[in-house]
């Protein structure tokens, strides 16, 4: 069962579970296209940016659809973002740290 709280950021949070013990690293503060962000050291920056509330990684290069948090461990290409001015990261698989700076990519990302 989801605990309730009033911030936006911990509404998509899991923080409480009968089988699995949470450690939560230190809070940091991290930007997406420039908005400052809370999230936890330990965390990947797509499980940051899901739980404040960013559904939308990227767009596809032909047709602009949105893609979002897909496989969660780098199978597929859903969760490519520009990381750090940095494209076709992975974040699904890149850990969160102070002040990384993440944007949507549209499509392939250019280098």
């Amino acid at each position: 069962m989801r605990k309730k709280t009033s911030n936006t950021q911990n509404q998509a949070r899991i923080s409480e579970h009968p089988v699995i013990t949470f450690n939560r690293g230190a809070e940091v503060t991290f930007y997406f296209e420039g908005k400052p962000l809370k999230g936890y050291l330990g965390d990947t920056i797509a499980a940051a940016l899901v739980a404040n509330g960013i559904k939308v990684f990227r767009y596809t290069e032909k047709r602009h659809r949105p893609r979002g948090f897909f496989c969660a461990v780098g199978k597929c290409s859903s969760c490519l973002m520009v990381v750090d001015g940095k494209p076709n990261t992975m974040v699904c698989m890149e850990p969160l740290r102070e002040g990384v700076r993440v944007e949507r990519q549209k499509g392939r990302g250019k280098i």
